[in-house]
């Protein structure tokens, strides 16, 4: 005769089990979130090539980090107590893989809109190469498998939400940089090195001069964080003018 009630007990203890690890986990991830400002969090699955979540009015991702983080990500999200399908665009600062990694399965996982540069959309597609030494990493999409997306809307110059699309052209052909309230999302603009903004190498830019004038153009603005994507955000109060003397 079975004995349900045993049964009943073995899989109320497993279900209590994996709720409590889930909650361990959670908390755990929470920890080490990094928040920027109200609303704005580095996903620490993407440490090293980071992204960025913006929660306002709407819920928006920025940039998605190297290939294979899609599972992590969206735990994290979920850490937030945000709903991946309240995520409604995803917004790309350039072409580079370690920016489009997870673009697709997120995008398919959030139904959000994908957006990036109209200069730089060919390459995402592959209907051009990357230049140079770049074209290591179209090697390593192809090795991971990172598949094209069927669809990508063009910045317009407008803004998206309370985000304002600056371009920064000199990374890449069509490089953009992201202003909200005082945080400046800068892609591979600048990069954090030790607490000091630097550019990005000059092996690794399209064009060296562009890159320059995207940086004294970013002069004009006023932020009080650089979140870039290599390196830790930084909070800033020389560093900017520090950067643009010692290009």
């Amino acid at each position: 005769m079975i004995d349900y009630s045993f049964i009943w007990l073995i899989s109320h203890s497993i279900i209590k089990f994996l709720k409590l690890k889930r909650t361990k986990f959670k908390k755990k991830l929470e920890k080490k979130i990094m928040k920027i400002e109200d609303n704005v969090y580095a996903l620490e699955s993407t440490k090293g090539s980071y992204s960025y979540l913006i929660k306002d009015k709407e819920t928006i991702l920025i940039d998605t980090g190297r290939p294979g983080k899609v599972k992590n990500i969206l735990k994290e999200i979920d850490s937030l107590n945000i709903n991946a399908k309240n995520i409604k665009h995803i917004l790309l600062t350039h072409h580079d893989v370690d920016r489009i990694g997870n673009a697709v399965l997120l995008q398919k996982e959030t139904g959000a809109t994908l957006w990036a540069s109209k200069e730089d959309i060919p390459y995402i597609f592959g209907d051009k190469s990357r230049p140079g030494v770049k074209k290591l990493g179209s090697l390593y999409a192809f090795l991971m498998r990172v598949k094209k997306p069927e669809n990508i809307e063009s910045y317009n110059d407008q803004k998206i939400d309370d985000i304002e699309i600056i371009r920064t052209p000199g990374h890449t052909p069509g490089h953009v940089s992201f202003l909200y309230k005082d945080v400046l999302f800068a892609g591979d603009l600048v990069r954090n090195s030790n607490g000091v903004l630097k550019k990005a190498p000059s092996i690794m830019n399209a064009d060296e001069e562009l890159i320059k004038d995207s940086i004294f153009k970013m002069s004009e603005y006023s932020f009080k964080w650089v979140c870039p994507c290599n390196g830790e955000p930084l909070e800033v109060k020389d560093e900017w003018k520090q950067l643009l003397n010692n290009i």
